[in-house]
């Protein structure tokens, strides 16, 4: 027995995000008494409380957090289902492929060319994304693929394939006490002013938000900061900076995602290419290094 419509996890989710009735209600454009009705119909028939509301403020339960969390997802999951049950049967729907600028380590070109050869291929629509929400796009059905950065994306509800593994490397400007070092560990970082990622919770350093590499590197070169990238990122490095492999930073693998409950023949031609692609590369690799 489904205890909640779809128009009701958009009321609760609204309160949610907002934590103020008001806005929320505005947001939904329906009168405050309706939405604050609907959710006290919905706690009863869920049987807990979502909110704790005083004069002051409305705050989220341990059980109102829960329903955000899990009823976004289920949102987002109904919303994907829309679009791709709408897209299923357009014999001449586009694929469309979320990146952030630059962000393809020079295989989208080969990729996009290898998928070409596909008797059943699209057309590829290239969407680019901020720092943070290529994951959104593929969760929510508004991109059907996407190239990614683990361990940085969460790949959480997402199918995956690592197209390619490089190393990271560190952005300094000229002048900086790492600038002469050919190379250097985590540990010579501790102390240094690191970026903070506009979008992407946990993880940020103390130095001004940034949305995009280009920024970061404008803020390096003023010596703002200094910044931690997959090496391809910054290849080549601009004019000035200076770029130092850190040793033990963990690898970074670029990776084909989509969403796992997607297995449309759409995106499963592409992911094929991809991969087929990749094989090829590694095939060239080994037999140029054993020659």
């Amino acid at each position: 027995m489904i205890e909640l419509e779809t128009r009701e996890l958009e009321y609760f989710i609204a309160v949610a995000d907002e934590l103020h009735f008001g806005r929320a209600a505005a947001r939904l454009s329906i009168a405050q008494p309706a939405l604050s009705k609907a959710i006290r119909r919905i706690e009863t028939r869920l049987g807990v409380p979502l909110f704790i509301r005083t004069s002051r403020r409305v705050e989220l339960t341990p059980a109102g957090q829960a329903l955000q969390e899990h009823g976004r997802h289920a949102l987002n999951a109904v919303s994907a289902a829309v679009r791709n049950a709408r897209r299923a049967g357009d014999a001449e729907a586009h694929l469309r492929l979320v990146i952030k600028p630059g962000g393809d380590a020079g295989l989208l070109s080969p990729v996009l060319a290898e998928y070409a050869h596909q008797p059943d291929a699209r057309q590829v629509d290239i969407l680019f994304s901020g720092a943070g929400d290529r994951t959104d796009f593929l969760r929510d059905g508004r991109a059907d693929v996407g190239l990614l950065y683990a361990p940085f994306d969460d790949l959480n509800g997402l199918a995956h394939e690592t197209l390619h593994t490089e190393d990271r490397v560190v952005i300094v400007p000229p002048g900086h006490r790492l600038a002469g070092h050919a190379a250097v560990r985590m540990s010579d970082l501790d102390g240094e002013t690191l970026p903070r990622w506009k979008g992407i919770p946990g993880g940020d350093g103390t130095g001004p938000e940034v949305a995009d590499v280009v920024q970061l590197l404008h803020m390096i070169t003023v010596n703002r900061m200094i910044g931690v990238l997959p090496r391809s990122l910054v290849e080549p490095v601009s004019t000035g900076l200076i770029r130092i492999p850190v040793t033990d930073a963990p690898p970074s693998r670029l990776v084909l995602a989509w969403n796992e409950q997607d297995r449309r023949p759409l995106v499963a031609s592409f992911v094929a290419a991809a991969l087929s692609h990749r094989d090829s590369a590694l095939t060239a690799m080994v037999r140029s290094q054993s020659s």
